[in-house]
């Protein structure tokens, strides 16, 4: 396609180059806010107390969180990537599917299960007395609500990402390179070390940056355990202290640290690239007998165990034990809210996605590449920072126009765009548009470009081309990308927080409240209700790998 197709017979850029165009200066919008107020905003008295306070705890808790949980994940990952993709030992088929299950549960929802399980009147502790006869003060038992308890949650649900990508750099290139390594003389353990984990490095250096990006993201985990991080810090700031400037130079600092995630994972890739994808050269798995297919099932069993089914399980035995005191209409109530703010960014986000995949396949140039790029940075941006990124210039537009509303019809109509949903869908965009949008862009360049020249000369256009001929091709990716959209809104928890209307909450929000009140068996039917819909992508994705068996 050359720049033709992309212009007006005028010379003009096309509607679709400045529809395209906008969505992208409007997904680029709350992360310029919070650099703004970053470099113009001043110093506040609030900053400098935090400066002088807590910033340090803030910064040494994010970094040693992003260390223990980058370390974990990564071992975890690569270790059952490894046994699944290169070995046959028992239950290897079952488990090359189910230890995805985990990125179901979201790591607060574990946070709140694994206090309930673990805590001094939770069934452990409570077992551990009545066995030895102990009282309190005659044992020691850890404490989960610290930082190593919050980077053991975060680690086992963020795991999969890494499992996920070195399980395909380990089946799509060490095969060939493996052979060779054996006729040399190679043992296992040396071709592990010298010949694979090189080969997939940069999976799995991608994998572990997707998951220190969860990490930086998440606020309930880290509130519950009252783990001091920058997440805390912007909320604390925005609604404790009321001070919109420090929290949008909070998110700042937090924009840097996931953007410096960005560039060391690119920075690992370098220029690596891998085409041995051919299945004739995958050797056959090795056959695990003994004791050494016993720790295999046990290496990948207790990650499975530990981030899936141990807190399904407890979710539902509380959810049918005594669960919501309100579970009914308010239960409705909250199911309404989140699917129908979930539903609503969906069906936009993959309207949006499919808008800027076909401006960018009707032309090469940098531009189009670029503004996707920019829109599919958002997803690297935590929600708190998307949050106070949208606040800051929306409620001055609803401010403006609440005043031209009064001063026009007498009227004073109120927050128009804050004090509905608008403004918590913008944001819902701006951070889940780029999960729409990759999955349209990779379906998109599958279509051959000849079937567009065949449609123009029939007579059709750019918009009936992709109305009779792409939309029909892309309908499954399409309900794919508006699935994973789906899900990911239920899920979401930071942004839902500070941009929710007065009174309105959702699935997670209850979970949350309820949790943050000690009410953590009240919690569990909301929670479990989040992760029985978080499974629905991950039946699709258990699927698709099940097809990929050798």
């Amino acid at each position: 396609m050359t720049d033709k197709h992309f212009l007006l017979r005028s010379g003009r850029p096309s509607a679709l180059v400045v529809s395209a165009f906008i969505v992208a200066l409007l997904a680029g919008l709350p992360v310029a806010s919070v650099g703004f107020n970053l470099f113009l905003g001043g110093t506040t008295e609030t900053w400098a107390h935090l400066a002088s306070t807590v910033l340090p705890d803030y910064v040494l808790n994010s970094l040693a969180l992003c260390a223990g949980v980058g370390v974990g994940v990564a071992i975890v990952g690569v270790a059952t990537a490894w046994l699944t993709a290169m070995h046959d030992f028992p239950g290897r088929r079952i488990f090359e599917w189910a230890l995805v299950l985990p990125l179901a549960v979201p790591a607060y929802v574990m946070a709140y299960v694994y206090t309930d399980f673990l805590q001094f009147v939770g069934p452990v502790q409570t077992a551990l007395r009545d066995f030895f006869e102990w009282r309190r003060g005659d044992y020691y038992f850890p404490d989960i609500r610290t930082l190593p308890g919050a980077m053991l949650m975060f680690i086992f649900v963020l795991y999969p990402y890494v499992y996920l990508l070195a399980r395909t750099a380990f089946l799509e290139r060490a095969g060939g390179v493996l052979e060779a390594s054996r006729t040399l003389g190679i043992g296992p353990w040396r071709a592990f070390f010298t010949v694979s984990l090189p080969l997939a490095r940069p999976a799995i250096a991608a994998g572990v940056a997707l998951a220190l990006m969860e990490t930086l993201a998440d606020y309930g985990t880290v509130a519950y355990f009252a783990v001091n991080t920058f997440t805390t810090g912007i909320y604390r700031a925005w609604f404790s202290l009321g001070d919109r400037v420090a929290s949008a130079q909070l998110a700042a600092i937090l924009l840097g640290f996931v953007l410096l995630l960005v560039v060391v994972e690119r920075i690992t890739r370098g220029r690596a690239r891998y085409h041995n994808t051919s299945t004739r050269h995958r050797p056959p798995p090795g056959r695990l007998k003994g004791g050494a297919g016993l720790l295999a099932l046990l290496a990948c069993l207790l990650p499975l165990c530990l981030g899936f089914l141990l807190p399904a399980l407890l979710l539902l035995r509380m959810a049918l034990g005594e669960g919501d005191a309100q579970f009914g209409e308010r239960f409705v109530i909250l199911a309404r809210n989140s699917f129908t703010l979930a539903g609503l960014t969906s069906v936009i986000a993959v309207g949006l996605a499919v808008l800027l995949a076909y401006s960018a396949r009707l032309s090469a140039t940098w531009l189009a590449k670029g503004l996707n790029r920019l829109v599919g940075l958002g997803y690297a941006v935590p929600g708190t920072v998307i949050a106070v990124g949208v606040l800051i210039p929306v409620t001055r537009l609803d401010n403006w126009l609440a005043g031209q509303w009064q001063a026009w019809f007498g009227i004073n109509p109120g927050l128009l765009l804050t004090g509905g949903i608008a403004a918590l869908i913008y944001a819902y965009l701006v951070r889940f548009l780029a999960v729409a949008l990759q999955t349209v862009e990779a379906s998109l360049s599958k279509i051959t470009p000849s079937m567009d020249d065949a449609a123009r000369s029939l007579g059709l256009g750019q918009g009936d081309t992709l109305r009779r001929v792409h939309v029909p091709i892309l309908r499954g990716s399409l309900f794919t990308a508006s699935l994973l959209v789906f899900v990911d809104v239920m899920k979401e928890l930071p942004a839902t927080l500070v941009m929710r209307p007065f009174n309105f909450d959702t699935l997670a929000t209850q979970a949350y409240v309820l949790a943050s009140d000690e009410r953590l068996t009240e919690a569990s039917t909301a929670a479990l209700a989040i992760v029985v819909v978080g499974l629905l992508p991950l039946i699709a994705l258990s699927r698709q790998i099940s097809r990929t068996r050798k």
